[in-house]
């Protein structure tokens, strides 16, 4: 890959982080890849594993476009208030007394209804202001921790955009139940959060249950993309992009495909500003590289159709570039098997059906030819042998007369 991604690691759904009020700016951050690829700080392309590949010699296809990505400096309050820990630890104080009274179900929100995600109120906040809703920027603080209480993350100032996937499902799915200013406190299964693979940075565990503590500082309106300029333009694309191929090391191809469709969106939009030189060709280099790693994640899919759309797209931009090029030959590959594949079945389905309106009468079998058959018969190599013994005797006879 050739580009500098940014966040932090998670499933369906971690937390990449800006610093901007406008959500446009980047901080200096780093996507630690969990068991799947290294990244460089360079910029510098990661070739993807064995593991990445699919299943028919997709060992050759390409690394997604720059995942290089920098390092995730989080700032923490001195003077915060109780950690989750400590709140985790009162809480399992009260449950083994058994003189006190058990905490009132009704006092959490499920969120799902299935029991893997809820949330209660800790501080009330301004009911009269209206929820985020999705496409808003958010800004949150946020406290995380495991199941005994060992906090594994604190950001005073988390910013993201409601259902864009730029954290993790349950963060994303409760901001959107708060009021503001409102402190809640989140449980959420391993599930709607750092799934099977877990999470190097933050340090989550596979399959690991986690506690967040979440106040609702401020919600705003995401910005007009038509005003930005080409350089938050193109922050915010590569932002999205980056975020798309934190979801692709992980597996998470549905995610990363809308990650990579809402970078192509930015780049795409019609804009009321100029843009200064040079900035055009990088908005279009950048919107190549999410047509390619699109299209990457298309193939893992299997939509073929679809990858090879995103594959052309590419090449109408840059018609000589490779991995397009790799990518459509790989997508018109993999339909043309298909068609073989199903015109195999269709002709053994036809081949039932015949037999079924025959009474099932069976075919004869085709017996493979006797190895006999293939021999030369004795009389014919007996008279061949004969017959070049008696050339070789009159050549014999007529040397000597002459």
């Amino acid at each position: 890959m050739e580009e500098v991604a940014q966040g932090s690691e998670g499933a369906a759904g971690d937390a990449v982080t800006t610093g901007s009020k406008h959500d446009v700016a980047h901080t200096s951050g780093k996507i630690p890849i969990y068991t799947k690829a290294s990244l460089l700080d360079s910029g510098e392309d990661v070739e993807m594993s064995n593991d990445d590949t699919d299943e028919e010699d997709t060992s050759e296809l390409p690394s997604l476009e720059d995942l290089g990505l920098t390092e995730v400096q989080n700032a923490a309050e001195e003077n915060s208030n109780t950690s989750i820990k400590e709140m985790n630890e009162e809480a399992r104080s009260r449950a083994g007394n058994e003189d006190s009274p058990q905490e009132p179900d009704d006092e959490w929100l499920q969120v799902l209804g299935n029991g893997l995600l809820k949330k209660k109120v800790l501080v009330a906040g301004q009911s009269q202001e209206p929820r985020p809703q999705k496409g808003q920027n958010v800004t949150v603080r946020l406290k995380m921790a495991l199941e005994d209480g060992t906090e594994v993350e604190e950001d005073p100032n988390r910013c993201f955009t409601v259902g864009d996937g730029d954290v993790i499902q349950a963060l994303d799915l409760c901001v959107q139940l708060m009021d503001q200013d409102e402190v809640a406190l989140i449980i959420s299964d391993a599930k709607y959060a750092y799934g099977s693979l877990g999470s190097s940075e933050p340090s989550v565990p596979s399959n690991a249950t986690v506690h967040l503590e979440v106040q609702l500082l401020s919600v705003r309106d995401s910005p007009d993309l038509e005003l930005l300029s080409g350089k938050e333009r193109l922050l915010l694309a590569n932002k999205k992009r980056e975020r798309g191929n934190v979801y692709f090391l992980r597996s998470e191809y549905v995610f990363a495909i809308s990650s990579y469709d809402i970078a192509l969106n930015i780049v795409n939009s019609s804009s009321k500003v100029d843009f200064l030189e040079g900035e055009e060709e990088e908005l279009m280099n950048v919107k190549v590289k999410c047509l390619n790693n699109l299209a990457a994640a298309q193939l893992k899919l299997e939509h073929f159709e679809a990858a090879l759309k995103s594959s052309n797209a590419a090449l109408q931009h840059q018609p000589n570039n490779v991995k397009a090029l790799f990518r459509k030959g790989k997508a018109i590959q993999a339909e043309l098997s298909q068609v073989v594949r199903k015109q195999s079945e269709q002709r053994t389905t036809e081949q039932a059906m015949y037999r079924k309106m025959l009474g099932d009468i069976a075919l004869p079998p085709r017996c493979p030819p006797s190895p006999s058959s293939w021999r030369i018969p004795w009389k014919w190599l007996f008279g061949a042998t004969v017959v070049a013994v008696g050339g070789v005797a009159m050549s014999v006879i007529i040397a000597a007369r002459t």
